[in-house]
């Protein structure tokens, strides 16, 4: 039911109960729900219920004057075909066929905006995703984290907020020294298992290639290596430098871009994370103890306190994650959300402790939070734990060559399909559940390969609208009255349904539901391709057919497209 449609009919249940009201400080909220069962209409109003009691009356009473009077209302005519009362005063109507096939005008009129709205116009939100340490190749579970933010991103901005994508840099800290400490070993000649080998040194082969690469004085942004294995701020330096770009050329190839980069270092050299705790203390939410400084989170719903500061005078990992999180209230995002995996769980009470104590009016639920669980990869039908390249996990990059399949030796790397696959895959699943990534699904071209499901039924229509070779332009404004056999009912309906989709998912934060609905919708389109004959005879029944199928494909691109996923005219 398009948008338009749903605020008429409540205009028709306003007047309907406004003789009812009058001289009264009821003030009705209509709404509209579609009904669990298809059966019972196209949707349902609970209404005569609401007010059954404050006005006094039998439910089913009210429902059958509120009836009666709807069908009555000559703006009924070519909205409604049919009103019916079922158990306690639930009213379900039945959209009349005209109503049901404007939809199809509407997605022709409104081509990629169709779904978007202006909900949100002029409300900032920041959104935080992937956030990888500078230490290795990015995971696959910095994959899902990819797939989730920038889909999350894109859905906002299709309800018209002002989005910002943001990738904060954990630069610093115990790990960044570990890295340097690897890529110094073997800059010094050294390898994994070796009796110099550092214990918590990071044994990819990644390691050993910057180490290469720093012993030949390369340039990476502006950061030049000393050669020198001595050197070890120089190999720290060139190392972050390093990992970063590779960083950047996978997201590059996951199709992911940033707004913003934010350095977790920039906290400590532009004085935050001092200010910040300088602003807990002067408020009173701190005490010393055993020569450590806590913060009293229990005074915000934390299960109990938390140290800042340790007894050696390092801060523990939260105290800068809430300078950080300050700098996004003062930069005026008073919306944030942060993609996350599931072990950032325990650090969500405490961050936002400290954000509240800080006393500068940010609110007890900022940020909002996504919590992500791993991803576990299945080849070959059996688990994938390592990449040779990383030494203790599956790259991202692995990930989406595997998915793109075997490419002749003579043709380019085509990443495309990979990407689509692992983009696809990593979004339909809710975040807060496990996810077996199967390799040798992705590369199924089968109905139970999901993205190959849905890039067919886009390849389908655009097959058909070639063998038809006329002018999709002049599809826009054909009759759509012949669209009536059952299943291109069930097809306008769906196609109707997408707005509906797009605000669920957002208020959920919930990419997934727009991968739920594009599955469901290519399954009603390969029922109906199967059910009707497109190109007939029959002029005003093909065109009319021609239009369902171009208004279907706009849709399936619409949505693709806010996965990052391609929409591709052949399979």
């Amino acid at each position: 039911m398009l948008a338009r449609q749903k605020n008429q009919i409540i205009s028709l249940f306003r007047n309907a109960l406004a003789p009812l009201v009058a001289g009264t400080d009821l003030q009705p909220n209509v709404v509209l729900e579609r009904p669990r069962d298809a059966a019972h209409g196209d949707v349902a109003c609970n209404i005569a219920m609401q007010l059954a009691k404050p006005l006094k009356k039998n439910p089913r009473e009210l429902a059958t004057f509120l009836v009666n009077a709807v069908l009555a209302d000559p703006a009924r005519a070519g909205l409604i075909e049919t009103l019916e009362i079922a158990g306690p005063g639930f009213i379900n109507m039945r959209l009349s066929p005209a109503a049901r096939q404007a939809v199809v005008a509407e997605i022709l009129k409104s081509g990629d905006a169709y779904g978007s709205s202006d909900m949100g116009r002029g409300e900032r939100v920041l959104v935080e995703f992937v956030s990888a340490n500078p230490t290795g190749p990015l995971h696959v579970g910095h994959g899902r984290q990819g797939a989730l933010g920038d889909a999350m991103s894109a859905l906002l901005q299709s309800q018209g907020y002002d989005v910002t994508r943001e990738f904060y840099y954990n630069d610093a800290g115990v790990q960044i020294a570990n890295l340097a400490l690897s890529v110094q070993a073997r800059a010094r000649g050294h390898k994994p298992g070796d009796a110099a080998w550092p214990e918590s040194a990071y044994n990819g082969d990644y390691i050993a290639d910057i180490a290469r690469d720093f012993l030949a004085k390369d340039s990476i942004g502006g950061v030049s290596a000393s050669g020198d294995a001595e050197d070890l701020e120089s190999i720290r330096a060139y190392a972050v430098a390093y990992l970063r770009r590779e960083q950047d050329l996978d997201l590059t190839a996951f199709g992911v871009r940033f707004d913003n980069y934010y350095l977790e270092s920039s906290l400590y050299t532009d004085g935050r994370v001092e200010r910040a705790v300088k602003a807990l203390v002067d408020a009173g939410k701190t005490y010393e103890q055993d020569g450590a400084l806590w913060l009293r989170s229990t005074d915000y719903g934390d299960d109990k306190d938390r140290v800042m500061r340790k007894s050696d005078g390092n801060y523990t990992y939260f105290v800068p994650d809430v300078a950080y999180h300050i700098t996004k209230w003062e930069r005026g995002y008073k919306k944030a959300i942060n993609v996350q995996g599931s072990d950032h769980h325990g650090t969500i009470a405490r961050v936002r402790a400290g954000l509240q104590a800080v006393g500068i009016g940010i609110p007890q639920g900022f940020p909002d939070y996504v919590l992500h669980k791993m991803v576990t990869v299945m080849r070959n039908g059996e688990e994938v734990k390592i990449s040779k390249r990383a030494g203790s996990y599956v790259t991202l990059r692995d990930l989406i060559e595997w998915s793109a399949g075997d490419t002749p030796e003579s043709a380019p790397r085509d990443l495309t399909r990979g990407r689509d696959a692992v983009r696809f895959f990593l979004i339909s699943r809710k975040a807060d559940t496990e996810f077996v990534f199967d390799v040798d699904l992705a590369l199924a071209q089968s109905d139970e390969n999901p993205v190959y499901y849905v890039q067919y039924a886009h390849a389908r229509i655009c097959s058909v609208l070639a063998q038809w070779g006329g002018d999709e332009a002049q599809l826009a404004g054909v009759d759509t009255a012949p669209l009536t056999a059952p299943r291109e009912t069930l097809l306008l309906t769906k196609l109707a349904e997408y707005p509906e989709a797009l605000q669920k998912a957002l208020e959920e934060l919930g990419p997934h539901q727009v991968a739920f609905y594009l599955r469901d919708l290519a399954g009603e389109l390969h029922s109906y391709y199967n059910a009707e004959r497109v190109l007939v005879d029959d002029v005003p029944t093909r065109m009319a057919r021609l239009a369902l199928l171009l208004a279907t494909r706009q849709v399936l691109k619409n949505g693709l497209s806010l996965l990052g996923v391609s929409a591709p005219a052949r399979m």
